[in-house]
């Protein structure tokens, strides 16, 4: 896990400004962001996803690729590959609960 972008919904879409955030929307309890990111296979070497890492955040500080994502309603984060596996953690424990409550089988 080398690094993110994600996109809050708590605010509009800079790519879409018509479209309402979930608050807006008449759901103010609701959350949804979508995360990117780039993973790597376990047992990957220390060194090998530590340099992934400062080229994703050498390239997400390039001004051409910011604005870029900006402009397609991602903030860019590179985030380290700590903070990007606990991130990974707690949505896991997020929809895991709410699969859990609402009872959702596979089909």
């Amino acid at each position: 896990m080398c690094g993110a972008w994600h996109y809050l919904a708590s605010r509009r879409s800079p790519a879409l400004p018509g479209v309402p955030t979930l608050a807006e929307a008449g759901a103010p309890d609701q959350e949804s962001e979508i995360i990117l990111g780039i993973l790597v296979p376990g047992g990957m070497p220390r060194d090998v996803i530590a340099r992934l890492h400062r080229e994703i955040v050498t390239i997400v500080a390039f001004s051409d690729v910011r604005e870029r994502l900006l402009a397609l309603g991602f903030e860019p984060i590179a985030s380290t590959p700590e903070e990007f596996a606990e991130r990974i953690r707690w949505e896991i424990e997020k929809w895991e609960k709410v699969i859990r409550a609402a009872d959702i089988k596979v089909q």
